[in-house]
């Protein structure tokens, strides 16, 4: 490659790092590549060719996202190859919460200033997390804006596509009171709700790498970064064994804002505030900041990444599955007559 600017250069803008980040991401790429992935990297745009077997009316299901201020834990942490899981985890849970298998990902990343190892280890998370969900990562793009972001800071979002057929998309109209709901144990914060997070802990002028007792032995800041769980091969595997009612994707707004999103009007989920499994986490950022527990249940996921709405009579069943692909499932509440959205008690 002869293209070079010094003109650019000067600018603050230095394209040959952007050739040498992309050199050092091919590797991380090649991991994701599906069947349908046609494109290489470095074309002007991802190609991707669709599989329609066992499809008759197929429908594509996108959906976008960032990490948010999370960013801010790995830029003081200088651990930059796990965020990437959770740009990838944040559009491809929001995906299966129709029914919908994801098929690629697209990357966006815009840096003060590109440092090529930096940038391929942000890709790597991406790579890792376009592998747990299936997803090919057939394209993206590196901004480098200097005087827009601190040189050694970045942004990241992406966004994923998916299909399902349209037979099989989730349709809540089934819902009756008695339905059983399952929660998907989350890994952590996931990345939602960090900008309290960060003023609770004031973490630009705490030490957030010392072990911490409560944490049992972890820093804040490597329990922070703790990337999303992603849950679309757990939930594909269980959408083959039963009808499954409802999903949700807990997320900023935590339980009251996206439980009720998956329910029809006139039902709301009751849930046993006892069997919740609550991590340290959220114990800790409860009695630090001194939060209300209905704002640490309508600003985080309190432990459930993901709720799952059956019927009693598939309980067992969707158990069984989601613990044989590894998600240590477990029932929270039931689905009642109520215009109240969420009720924990």
């Amino acid at each position: 490659m002869k293209s070079q600017s010094e003109s650019y250069m000067k600018a603050g803008v230095d394209i040959t790092a952007g050739y040498k980040a992309v050199e050092l991401m091919k590797t991380h790429i090649a991991r994701t590549l599906t069947a349908g992935a046609l494109s290489d990297i470095g074309g002007f745009g991802g190609l991707f060719e669709l599989d329609m077997t066992g499809i008759t009316k197929p429908v594509l299901v996108s959906g976008t996202d960032g990490v948010g201020t999370k960013l801010k834990i790995a830029f003081l942490m200088d651990k930059h190859d796990t965020v990437g899981i959770d740009c990838v985890a944040m559009c491809v849970n929001d995906i299966i919460c129709c029914g919908a298998k994801p098929l690629f990902f697209l990357d966006y990343i815009a840096c003060g200033k590109n440092y090529p190892e930096k940038i391929a280890d942000i890709v790597s998370g991406i790579a890792e997390g376009c592998v747990q969900s299936g997803a090919a990562l057939i394209g993206g793009e590196t901004a480098e804006m200097p005087g827009f972001y601190p040189v050694d800071e970045y942004d990241l979002a992406g966004f994923s596509v998916g299909i399902v057929d349209k037979d099989k998309i989730l349709d809540n109209s089934s819902i009756n009171e008695g339905d059983v709901i399952i929660a998907l144990p989350s890994s952590g914060v996931h990345s939602n709700g960090f900008s309290l997070v960060r003023k609770v802990f004031d973490i630009e002028n705490n030490d957030i790498k010392a072990p911490m007792a409560e944490l049992s032995g972890k820093s804040l800041g490597e329990t922070l970064l703790t990337p999303t769980k992603i849950y679309v091969k757990p939930m594909l595997a269980l959408f083959e064994k039963i009808d499954v009612k409802a999903v949700s994707h807990i997320t900023g707004g935590g339980f009251y804002e996206n439980i009720p999103r998956s329910l029809p009007k006139g039902y709301s989920a009751k849930i046993d505030k006892s069997k919740l499994q609550i991590l340290p986490i959220f114990q800790l950022i409860q009695e630090v900041g001194n939060i209300p527990e209905r704002d640490m249940f309508n600003t985080f996921n309190m432990g459930v990444g993901m709720s799952v709405v059956v019927s009693a009579d598939d309980a067992d069943v969707a158990l069984e599955t989601l613990k044989a692909n590894g998600e240590d499932a477990y029932v929270i509440g039931t689905v009642v007559k109520s215009d109240e959205g969420v009720i924990i008690e």
